[in-house]
């Protein structure tokens, strides 16, 4: 019994220890939800625990979810700090531009001075277009029926 009690309080000491800072944001786009978190002592973008570039596996989403540390000097500017984003919702084009609108948020919290450059980008504006809803007596949003006059 003594044994169990004592490796429980090693572990928690252990998760004491390892526990990292971390700065987060909310972001969104249509549907999607981003929850980014940059962490302290860590490296790599993970995007619901695999790495974005296997869980976006195009590009041009890769290439989104890059561009605000771009636009903040890369990397390098930021140290040794790692994000983590958790993603919910959409599809894959509102979930990258959910995981940038949340990582841009972090960056301009973590530095003010960046909040510029990302605002002047638009990555601090979550982008409000989302689809119409269907209304009644129409096909689609806008579509009527096809009229016939006999």
């Amino acid at each position: 019994m003594a044994t169990a009690t004592k490796t429980v309080k090693e572990k928690a000491v252990k998760a004491v220890k390892t526990k990292n800072t971390y700065v987060e944001a909310r972001g969104g786009r249509k549907t999607a939800i981003a929850r980014v978190r940059l962490i302290d002592n860590e490296s790599g973008i993970l995007v619901n625990g695999k790495d974005y570039v296997a869980y976006f596996k195009t590009p041009r989403y890769c290439m989104s979810v890059e561009a605000p540390l771009k636009m903040v000097g890369g990397v390098a500017a930021v140290g040794k700090k790692g994000v983590s984003a958790h993603v919910s919702g959409g599809g894959m084009t509102g979930q990258a531009e959910a995981v940038r609108h949340g990582l841009a948020t972090v960056l301009a919290r973590l530095d003010p001075s960046w909040r510029k450059i990302l605002k002047a980008a638009g990555y601090l504006k979550r982008d409000p277009r989302a689809v119409e809803r269907k209304k009644y007596g129409l096909k689609k949003a806008r579509r009527a029926p096809q009229w016939a006059k006999r």
